[in-house]
């Protein structure tokens, strides 16, 4: 069956959702009822797994009632019903009960779908402190040696130790703990991690006081970034008994440390929560993480006790179904403006003190760095600015040079001009235009006996003419000459190789992609960092197209060539070099989530209908500088990146170095990556 571009489960991702349903307490019939009301909406949306909160059936504040046969006999008959409606519903349910095992009483889950039971798990740490007596009723997971049950007529698997696989999503295997089990040093759910889980469900009750909500989230972003999982809590809501304690009904869902989704809290009703899941990207954080791997090899005798349990799904794979989760469209930019400002600090102060220290390693206190007016460049005269002021050092130690070609624009020159004058560092121009001409003279090129040729040649020579005449300049001048090529940049293969744009000394934008910068840049102006003239200045280079300006326009007045006319949209490649790099996506998911993005999803241009109220990149936008990064990306660009400059990594996004985050062949070929490529539809 081919797969269906337009839905989650054809890019490994999944839907799960957590359910808080109005309980009563010690009437397993309304309970199950409304058990049964919330799977089949979650079902109806789509969702693979719905998850309850603990002793669910007969309410967790039954105290000693749970020794009461009546309501036990209650609480197995409610779970008969649950399987049974489980045959026409296509989910995995996880309810809570009380179960009799070898005479004893347990606190379980209970995994159901396809009108059979997976398994029961029973809870393997029993709370006895505070407002908590559960050691009074119940038994531990590891007080019984029983591995199957008979339950509800069929026998059963029982045990803490229990993995279920769902068999047509590969990617997808969960593990069950209940309450308590998370709150311990060591929780099952690590082991099982270990042990293949990329989904880790909790049934809670967990009463409500003051402060523990916040640290319920905590509790559950750290499991989950720790274990390398997802992570779904759940808590006992409305219709618990309040005669020593409240309930919130708090439901969440956690994906390697990130809130995908929570509850309202204090509800009066039932509730649901969604989220979609991105296995592939918990797989492939295990395998990149060699950590992840020698934990599994030395808690061997840990992970070994699991068993699994696999079983099918008769899940809408084939339909088209829209991502039910946050994707910025700006990755490597937080979308949230307080976020955003902390990480522009951040990043700045990153550059800044990589500098610092690289100066005051070497013993040098000055620094060289070609300004253009344009936006690189701009930022990493910013960056060296702080770093003298960092030093004790004037500014003036800065050797600022605008190096005005045949392709300069008044605008450019101009900014640059003025960014030198409010920042205070050495500003002087060299024309190159004479020295470029005699290498073109030199060379036997058309454009040295009056002929419009403006090759990659005529562009490269004056690149190369403005890094030799800053490499000349440095050592005249005992400094060193700073980089302003960014990620973005490195990434597609824009720069000129060896004498160009390509070398320096050190470089503090490497590993800063474009549309950082330009969110770096932009902090600096509205913080008023350099005043309110340098803040405009910044304003206005902001506002000038990207351009290398090495091919002459119509005009003098603006750029005459657009950077991003050649090579893509920024703020798109930005996007695709991320899920590239960080992730290692297929182009097919890229597209995917980039789609996801850029589209208004509430009425977006999704197969089901709507029209499209924000399309900036339709989906043959997204398919065609698709391939143009992936074919620069891992075609052509290669062996640029494989001798860069010195560059502090600044982000978890990754970085371009072969000293960091990647080491690849320069020779490689890019067909496997546009055969995928070929999955995407057109429109």
């Amino acid at each position: 069956m081919a797969k269906e571009f337009f839905s989650i489960y054809s890019h490994d991702f999944a839907r799960v959702a957590v359910g808080v349903p109005r309980c009563r307490v010690a009437d397993p019939v309304s309970n199950a009822a409304e058990t049964i009301a919330l799977a089949t909406k979650a079902a109806g949306e789509g969702a693979a797994l719905i998850a309850f909160p603990e002793l669910g059936l007969s309410a967790y504040t039954c105290d000693d009632l749970f020794h009461q046969r009546a309501l036990l006999d209650a609480c197995t008959e409610a779970l008969a019903t649950i399987v049974e409606a489980s045959r026409t519903l296509p989910i995995a349910m996880i309810v809570g009960l009380p179960l009799r095992v070898e005479h004893r009483l347990f606190n379980c889950a209970a995994v159901v779908s396809g009108g059979r039971i997976h398994g029961i798990v029973p809870k393997s740490y029993l709370p006895n402190y505070g407002e908590f007596y559960e050691a009074r009723q119940f038994n531990a997971a590891d007080s019984t040696t029983a591995e199957v049950i008979t339950l509800c007529g069929q026998a059963v698997p029982f045990g803490a130790a229990l993995l279920f696989e769902i068999e047509n999503l590969p990617l997808f295997r969960f593990h069950v703990e209940i309450c308590e089990d998370v709150w311990v040093p060591i929780p099952p759910s690590s082991f099982a991690a270990l042990a293949g889980a990329t989904v880790l469900v909790n049934l809670s009750a967990s009463n409500i006081v003051v402060g523990k909500s916040g640290y319920r989230h905590q509790l559950v972003s750290q499991q989950s970034a720790r274990c390398l999982s997802a992570y779904l809590y759940s808590s006992a809501g409305k219709g618990e008994s309040s005669t020593d304690m409240a309930w919130d009904g708090q439901a969440l869902i956690y994906e390697n440390g990130e809130k995908l989704a929570e509850s309202e809290r204090f509800s009066d009703d039932s509730h649901l929560i969604y989220a979609d899941v991105d296995l592939e990207r918990l797989s492939r954080e295990r395998m990149r993480t060699g950590t992840f791997g020698h934990s599994v090899q030395r808690h061997k005798l840990e992970v070994t006790k699991f068993r699994v349990v696999s079983f099918q799904l008769d899940l809408p794979l084939d339909k088209p179904m829209r991502l039910n989760r946050s994707v910025e469209r700006f990755p490597y930019v937080p979308s949230d403006a307080r976020r955003r400002d902390e990480r522009c600090e951040e990043v700045y102060n990153i550059q800044v003190q990589a500098l610092v220290q690289r100066l005051s390693a070497s013993g040098i206190s000055r620094v060289v760095i070609g300004v253009s007016g344009g936006l690189d460049s701009t930022h990493a005269l910013l960056v060296c600015a702080k770093a003298m002021d960092r030093l004790g050092l004037p500014r003036t130690n800065i050797i600022g040079i605008t190096m005005p070609g045949f392709a300069t624009s008044d605008r450019t020159l101009l900014q640059a001009r003025q960014l030198m004058e409010v920042v205070g560092c050495s500003a002087s121009e060299v024309d190159i235009r004479p020295s470029c001409l005699q290498m073109l003279k030199d060379i036997g090129h058309p454009y040295s006996e009056g002929k419009e040729d403006y090759d990659i040649t005529f562009e490269n020579v004056q690149a190369g003419e403005r890094t030799s005449h800053l490499f000349r300049i440095a050592n005249f001048r005992n400094g060193i000459v700073i980089g302003t090529g960014d990620l973005s940049e490195l990434a597609l293969g824009w720069c000129t190789y060896g004498v160009g744009d390509h070398m320096s000394h050190y470089n503090v934008n490497a590993s800063v992609p474009k549309t950082l910068i330009t969110h770096l840049v932009r902090w600096v102006a509205e913080t008023g960092q350099i005043g309110g003239s340098g803040s405009d200045v910044l304003i206005n280079i902001l506002d000038t197209d990207i351009s290398p300006e090495l091919v002459p326009g119509k005009s003098n007045k603006q750029p005459g060539q657009k950077t991003e006319s050649v090579i893509g949209p920024y703020e798109l490649q930005d996007f695709n070099l991320y899920y590239t790099l960080r992730f290692g996506f297929a182009p097919s998911k890229v597209a995917f989530l980039a789609y996801s993005a850029w589209n208004d999803r509430e009425a977006g241009r999704w197969p089901e209908g709507g029209h499209v109220a924000r399309n900036e990149y339709d989906l043959a936008a997204i398919k065609r500088n698709l391939g143009i990064f992936l074919y620069r990306f891992f075609k052509t660009s290669q062996f640029k990146r494989s001798c860069v400059p010195n560059s502090p990594k600044v982000g978890s996004g990754g970085s371009l170095s072969p000293r960091g985050d990647w080491r690849a062949p320069s020779d490689s070929e890019a067909v496997v990556w546009l055969e995928d490529l070929k999955n995407i539809p057109d429109a």
